[in-house]
């Protein structure tokens, strides 16, 4: 009597899945991950590092993989967290403090602007350029110039955001068509 309650109460337990039955099943979802992979990453190589991620910290946790769960969703949540994650590390990485009293977060491209003699000259004619906008134009501009978000300068003017995100489409190709000579620079 005591064997058959034993067989029956071992009949009722899950299979628990062996660490190469879970790596193979990892694998093989491998593939499912791709359209989301491309989808949050928008370049296929940066994809394909997405899932190697994904990948390594899935089978490197197998031990907090639940039996009952839906590995395909749990593959999915790490690779959503990884990607997020490498988010975060690239914008703190382009990211410097100023340390003026404003204490201002800007983000810093990866080219440096270099110091030349004619840069003086070349701010004169941009800041003329500039002045010779119509006020409609030119406030706008100014002021995402100096970072204020769409919805501010639509605030702040009284204006619908389309018409400030417009006028300040405007502004650029004015000031691009007035600044030719420095396009190629």
């Amino acid at each position: 009597m005591l064997l058959y309650l034993c067989s029956i109460a071992f009949s009722l337990i899950p299979k628990i899945m062996n660490t190469r039955e879970f790596d193979t099943e990892v694998l093989q979802l491998q593939k499912s991950l791709r359209p989301i992979a491309i989808k949050l990453t928008r370049d296929s190589e940066e994809a394909d590092d997405l899932i190697q991620d994904t990948l390594l910290k899935a089978i490197s946790n197998r031990d907090k993989f639940r039996e009952g769960t839906n590995l395909k969703a749990w593959l999915y949540t790490i690779m959503k967290n990884t990607f997020i994650t490498n988010y975060h590390r690239l914008v703190k990485r382009k990211t410097f403090i100023d340390t003026t009293e404003n204490l201002h977060f800007i983000n810093s491209s990866s080219q440096q602007a270099e110091n030349l003699s004619g840069s003086s000259l070349a701010m004169e004619e941009i800041n003329k350029a500039i002045e010779k906008l119509s006020a409609t134009y030119k406030t706008p501009f100014l002021m995402h110039f100096k970072g204020y978000k769409y919805h501010e300068i639509a605030d702040i003017l009284n204006i619908p955001i389309g018409t400030v995100k417009n006028r300040i489409h405007i502004a650029r190709k004015e000031l691009k068509e007035d600044l030719v000579a420095y396009q190629n620079r």
